[in-house]
């Protein structure tokens, strides 16, 4: 009994720490502004930086869908880096590169000459970068659909701000299917806490599927060097660096018509896979803040998975975890109702109560392998 109540103390202290940080999250979330692009003729250079690796089906669409933009062609370049594609990603590019001008293709293969890397992402968009002809880097992935304003949107962001790295909104393209239109909820959240941690100034996620910023910034924070032993972390961790030198120069460009869209997974596997994945930078994170907020979200969930188990000692307990799981959902209802609204999703929500048993599970199971575990991405397995 003594150990029960124990528990049950622990897991309210963490559920209330819990609320109050979605509280936060909301509060500096309905704060942010949308931006209104100025109405200036277009005059920043890009470099668009693309690590493709097995995306025949999805690259044409991806590369099509910038060069039907709006933004001036001679203002921009397209660098697909194929990273040892084993379909025809690379003869795909490159007839695209023979229809349009702007289009270039690198192969990884030919950089690394078969040497063995853990973060060849991270090594396709420094090769990028590294041929890049303009002073602009903007990053997406081979499986996005990038919209008519995307660039014009950065360009006008740019002249209006002296920021030298810009994140900018992601959503999944939502099928209706269990599996996606989970992602899609759990994935919207995160763009949510992406968007409020900016407008509070804190700055702790990012998406490398819709980034920009300075080319001369990135070498001058050192790259990918010291954190080239992580698989992920691209986006983040690059962003952690550059932040350390200019801590009041990160922005986000909170515009609907920047909204990138990109591939959710197809199946429960592949998901755990990429969830796995970006878990494996946790331990990165240098500042105490997040580190602090990450534990707190783990332990959290990790509580609720095993408090059930507890009523075997006491029947009472379960009603405790109904409680805790049920002030949870509202308080991230809340939360979502704002994002979804944002993102245009907001039908999304009916499915969110239903979603919260697979969400706490996988949590604690990411988070868990992410640290101590391996993992299977894009037929390569990573330690």
């Amino acid at each position: 009994m003594l150990l029960s109540t124990y528990v049950l103390a622990f897991t309210a202290v963490l559920t209330l720490a819990y609320i109050i940080l979605i509280q936060v999250y909301t509060y500096w979330f309905r704060k942010l502004k949308p931006f209104k692009a100025a109405l200036t003729f277009p005059s920043t250079k890009f470099s668009v930086v693309i690590p493709a690796r097995d995306e025949e089906s999805s690259v044409t669409k991806c590369i099509e869908s910038i060069i039907n933009g709006t933004y001036p062609a001679e203002l921009y370049e397209i660098i697909v880096v194929d990273d040892h594609s084993t379909d025809n990603t690379a003869k795909i590019v490159k007839q695209l590169s023979q229809k349009y001008s702007n289009v270039k293709l690198l192969q990884l293969a030919e950089v690394l000459q078969n040497q063995k890397l853990n973060a060849y992402k991270k090594k396709a968009v420094e090769t990028g970068i590294a041929h890049a002809q303009n002073d602009w880097i903007v990053t997406t992935d081979a499986d996005c659909i990038l919209p008519d304003k995307w660039l014009n949107n950065f360009d006008s962001y740019i002249q209006q701000h002296n920021d030298v790295w810009i994140a900018a909104p992601v959503r999944f393209k939502t099928k209706k299917t269990w599996i996606s239109i989970f992602q899609s909820l759990d994935f919207l959240s995160l763009q949510g806490i992406t968007a409020a941690s900016v407008s509070a100034g804190v700055n702790v996620m990012c998406n490398g599927a819709n980034l920009c910023y300075r080319k001369n910034v990135f070498y001058e924070a050192g790259g990918f060097t010291g954190i080239d032993n992580v698989a992920s972390g691209d986006d983040m961790l690059l962003m952690k660096k550059i932040q350390n030198l200019y801590p009041h120069n990160i922005g986000y460009l909170f515009s609907k018509s920047s909204v990138v869209l990109t591939a959710s997974m197809p199946d429960w596997k592949s998901f755990i896979n990429q969830r796995i994945r970006w878990a494996s930078k946790s331990t990165q994170y240098k500042d105490k803040k997040i580190f602090a907020v990450l534990l707190l979200v783990y332990f959290f969930n990790l509580m609720l998975l095993i408090l059930p188990f507890f009523s075997f000692l006491d029947i009472h307990i379960l009603l405790y975890w109904l409680l805790f799981v049920g002030v949870k959902i509202l308080a991230e209802i809340r939360f979502m109702y704002h994002i979804t609204a944002f993102f245009k999703q907001r039908g999304l929500l009916k499915y969110f109560p239903f979603m919260q048993p697979i969400h706490i599970v996988y949590t604690v199971i990411a988070g868990w392998l992410g640290k101590f575990g391996s993992y299977q991405w894009k037929g390569r397995h990573v330690k």
